[in-house]
């Protein structure tokens, strides 16, 4: 029995002996843990736009008066096609808002039949007059860029086409307490085309857009046929 005794005390004395490490043998990593690379990143991005409208095909006499200006925001899908993932195709959807002022008044007659008068060559004095839009988007690009994995820095140049319905339109012209508003007219065009491009470096981007398609389809002014486009030029913000 005392050599039972003094085997367990054996035991527990040589356990916590044993159990003690050596902690110089063990290795440590050296430097800054590494990051994971993602071979197969996206450019996945939100975009806003602020944009000045020229307005061009107008008629004669007929000028562009106060500010043209317009709001664009939405999100477009990046699908790289070559493996250095440079270059793909862009497809997404968007929302615009645009402001046109011009010296075209837009008003009905008596039957409900559009009318479109020159304020210009009649003289009138008013204090506002111009037409409003807002358009859902479905913007489509051809991209190329000089991104990497490790790097969200870089130049770009997207070009395509922006496809739109204007699913609101509005014009207003006010002259003291006469005002004319008219949201439905049927010979504004509600499809939209138009080609876009887009350069620069980092999150500030020129922005041009031209729009393939007039305003106005069978429409005369003065017994001419009255179409109008329109020319964007501004910045672009892209938000990964």
């Amino acid at each position: 029995m005392k050599n039972l005794y003094r085997g367990v005390l054996m035991l527990f004395t040589f356990i916590p002996t044993w159990a003690q490490v050596d902690t110089d043998t063990i290795p440590t990593v050296q430097g800054p843990i590494p990051t994971v690379i993602d071979s197969l990143y996206r450019e996945d991005q939100f975009y806003l736009g602020l944009t000045f409208q020229l307005m061009g095909d107008l008629p004669e006499d007929v000028s562009q008066s106060g500010f043209s200006g317009g709001l664009h925001l939405g999100f477009i899908r990046d699908m790289p096609i070559n493996k250095q993932r440079n270059i793909s195709i862009g497809a997404g959807l968007g929302w615009s808002l645009n402001s046109y002022g011009q010296e075209l008044f837009i008003g009905e007659n008596e039957n409900n039949q559009t009318i479109f008068r020159n304020l210009n060559n009649q003289e009138i004095v008013y204090d506002t007059n111009r037409f409003s839009t807002q358009l859902v988007e479905v913007p489509l690009e051809f991209r190329w860029r000089t991104s990497t994995p490790e790097s969200y820095k870089f130049w770009r140049v997207y070009t395509g086409f922006r496809l739109g319905y204007a699913y609101y339109f509005k014009s207003n012209f006010k002259q003291g307490d006469n005002q004319v508003i008219q949201t439905d007219v049927p010979e504004f065009e509600r499809f939209r085309l138009g080609t876009t491009f887009t350069f620069g470096y980092n999150t500030f981007n020129f922005h041009v857009y031209y729009s393939l398609n007039p305003f106005f389809k069978d429409a005369q002014l003065n017994d001419r046929q009255l179409g109008i486009t329109t020319f964007k030029l501004g910045l672009m913000f892209y938000i990964l």
